[in-house]
């Protein structure tokens, strides 16, 4: 590290010009980087994916996207029957050519589920095209269709998940988040260093995510990467390249104010805080490997998106950093005069007392990360139940609330399709099905095709829901009944990807488990510190599951918070991302903190000194760190898009918990308990010959 740093030292105008460069050419293609990320969610593979595939070749239409549903809520008084000449002629005006459309009228045994007292709807499969908006090239036309059309003096009203799904098409630019994150975290950096040094984070941050983005451009070359992509380089790169650089700018100003001169205060800094960043960097990139490995395309590219971040972070922290703080430091540390002391007396305070009292807190802290835990053991995975994004007071959530408040089926929006040979076998098969309101088969054009045809199973419970998830269980082994008969729809896809992350992919935890500890055992010079630091890390991430189960799945908070009904279900790759994220960030605290209890250690301290002597020199920083990405997380909440917000709210919750209750309390508690048996290294370097050299801090 130390060669390193005296090479860049040496070449500081070549090291400026170059990252200038690459990020300039970043930010200049930034949007068209944006505009190549992809919204393809699919499972190639899978049944319901290969089932999806074969109805969209057989009829054009449906598969893997759900229909628009055209709804005429009838003025009081009323009734379905006498509106019907209308209400035909209307529904008629849908049947455009390759367009699918079941109304209330075919001649179809299930049709009665399309209309109830008051009430009649039209569901309706346009061909679908790819982006945020299957159907961007259809609604104009639709709305054509509709126009001037009226039943009983009220205009129609199209709604549907399509229609639903909050930021379809029509998402704010990603600066409106990253400006908002870099507006918290500049407000805890002023507090932090309280001179034009707070500036110096920002700057690499800047640097590290538009170097990002150019490198996902790269990526868009070779692949399809998920839109979410933008919001994890916008936001928690602006969260993890800040971190790193906090870190050395702060060990910096400790080194300058023990005496030392700027050179020698960058040298130290890098030798020492550098490695903990280096180390910290690749953790986080391994637990982002985990979704490198899944069997779900979008779900990888996400992990090499995510990948991009600490590696560029800690590239940028240990390149143009020092430069900057050997060239320009000293200068901006104007206004404040004198450094604040690098020792926190609150800290220092807070690690006594929880050394003296090791065995209360940790106590209390544990009684308390399981309590919020503890709500992980009823989670459900799927896609939010629709309800969920129909809220607001918009034209299409309210025509929704109403047909379903109307008795209309809560699974119209999302039907089962079935691609059989024999349709009428089908639909008397099907019928049978408990939890199944109806089945639809009309004869009109765009419902069979090439010898096969489909039938829409419309559950009576949204199929997110428990009720619609047994429901759709029972709809896929009936199915086996018939010969040939193949079931997809989006209820199923969802099934399938659950299974594909989580039934199939078991021995990515132990791995991200293994290759961290090994990474770990020999920077800390210790067996039980990682072993320790992945234990609660474990707890740690089940704690902030168990909060956005109480939130989200269950509804507590979530209108006060978001303005949002319960999901009833937890979107299904949110679990799997948030552990790869959380897992990696809240290494990070841990290395931060243990590398400097090992490094008073080596010192000579005892091991509750160097406990104290830890969290004294590192509690501000983890919990002004953790701040500043807890904001970043906040900020990516705003994302008008319930999944995003969803894996938001477990990443802000979990960096929360993590730098509170369990790096401040829990990791200083335990190593005090577990006293010398922490510094354990049963391969050779003893604590004598490891003193004087500094362990990562």
């Amino acid at each position: 590290m130390g060669r390193l740093t005296d090479w860049v030292l040496a070449h500081r105008r070549f090291v400026v010009l170059g990252w200038l460069a690459v990020a300039a050419v970043g930010g200049m293609l930034a949007p068209t980087t944006i505009d190549r990320l992809g919204f393809d969610f699919s499972t190639p593979g899978q049944p319901a994916y290969e089932a999806n595939q074969a109805i969209v070749a057989a009829v054009g239409t449906g598969g893997g996207v759900d229909p628009l549903v055209v709804t005429v809520p009838l003025p009081e008084g009323t009734t379905v029957e006498a509106a019907r000449p209308e209400l035909a002629a209307a529904f008629d005006r849908l049947r455009q050519p390759g367009w699918r459309v079941a109304t209330p009228f075919d001649e179809t045994p299930g049709a009665d589920v399309l209309a109830a007292d008051g009430t009649a709807v039209a569901l309706v499969w346009p061909p679908a095209v790819e982006g945020p908006a299957p159907y961007a090239a259809a609604l104009p036309q639709l709305e054509g269709a509709l126009q001037d059309v009226t039943v009983a003096g009220v205009e129609p009203v199209v709604t549907g998940t399509p229609v639903l799904a909050e930021g379809g098409g029509d998402e704010r630019p990603i600066i409106v988040e990253i400006a908002l994150g870099a507006g918290g975290a500049i407000v805890v950096l002023a507090l932090v260093f309280g001179s034009l040094l707070a500036l110096v984070p920002l700057l690499v941050a800047a640097v590290a995510i538009t170097t990002t983005f150019l490198l996902v451009l790269g990526l868009t070359t070779l692949t399809d990467v998920s839109f979410i992509v933008q919001y994890l380089v916008g936001l928690i790169g602006l969260g993890v390249a800040i971190d790193y650089s906090l870190l050395v700018v702060m060990r910096w100003r400790e080194e300058r104010a023990a005496g030392a001169d700027d050179l020698a205060a960058v040298r130290t800094a890098m030798t020492t805080a550098g490695r903990a960043v280096v180390f910290s960097g690749v953790t986080v990139a391994i637990s982002l490997l985990s979704l490198v490995v899944l069997p779900l395309p979008f779900l990888r590219t996400v992990g090499f998106g995510g990948l991009f971040i600490p590696l560029v972070s800690v590239l940028v922290a240990l390149t143009l950093l020092p430069v900057l703080l050997a060239s320009a430091g000293r200068r901006l540390e104007w206004p404040r005069r004198r450094p604040r002391g690098a020792e926190s007396p609150t800290w220092h305070r807070v690690g006594t007392t929880v050394v003296r009292h090791r065995w209360v807190a940790a106590a209390l802290a544990a009684g308390l990360l399981l309590l919020l835990a503890s709500p992980v053991l009823g989670i459900r995975l799927g896609s939010p139940e629709v309800s969920a994004t129909a809220t607001g007071s918009s034209p299409a959530a309210t025509a929704f609330q109403a047909i379903t408040g109307d008795g209309l089926p809560a699974g119209l929006a999302r039907p089962v399709e079935v691609l059989t040979d024999d349709r009428a076998a089908a639909v008397e098969r099907l019928s049978a099905v408990e939890g199944v309101a109806g089945v639809l088969a009309p004869e009109a054009e765009g419902w069979q095709g090439s010898g096969t045809g489909v039938v829409d199973v419309v559950l009576a419970a949204d199929p997110s829901s428990t009720a619609g998830r047994d429901a759709l269980t029972a709809v896929r082994e009936a199915a086996t009944e018939l010969d040939g008969a193949r079931v997809g729809g989006t209820a199923a896809g969802d099934a399938d990807s659950v299974e594909a992350i989580y039934g199939n992919a078991w021995w990515v935890l132990p791995l991200v488990v293994v290759v961290t500890f090994a990474l770990l055992a020999p920077a800390l010079r210790s067996i039980w510190l990682p072993v320790k630091a992945l234990l609660l890390n474990v707890v740690s991430i089940a704690a902030a599951y168990g909060m956005t189960v109480w939130i989200w799945q269950e509804g507590h908070l979530t209108d006060l918070l978001f303005g949002a009904t319960a999901t009833g279900t937890l979107t299904f790759w949110v679990p799997v991302a948030a552990f790869s994220f959380l897992f990696g960030l809240s290494m990070d605290y841990e290395v931060f903190i243990l590398s400097r209890i090992r490094e008073g250690r080596d010192a000579g301290m005892s091991t509750d000194e160097a406990t104290v002597h830890g969290v004294g020199y590192t509690g501000r920083l983890v919990t002004s760190a953790a701040l500043i990405l807890f904001l970043a997380f906040v900020a990516l909440s705003t994302v008008p898009v319930v999944d995003v917000k969803i894996f938001a709210t477990t990443l802000a919750l979990g960096i929360l918990l993590d730098a509170t209750v369990v790096r401040g309390v829990l990791t200083p508690a335990l190593v005090a308990l577990f006293g010398d048996v922490n510094w354990w290294w049963p391969f050779g370097r003893s604590r004598r010959r490891a003193r004087g050299r500094s362990a990562p801090a």
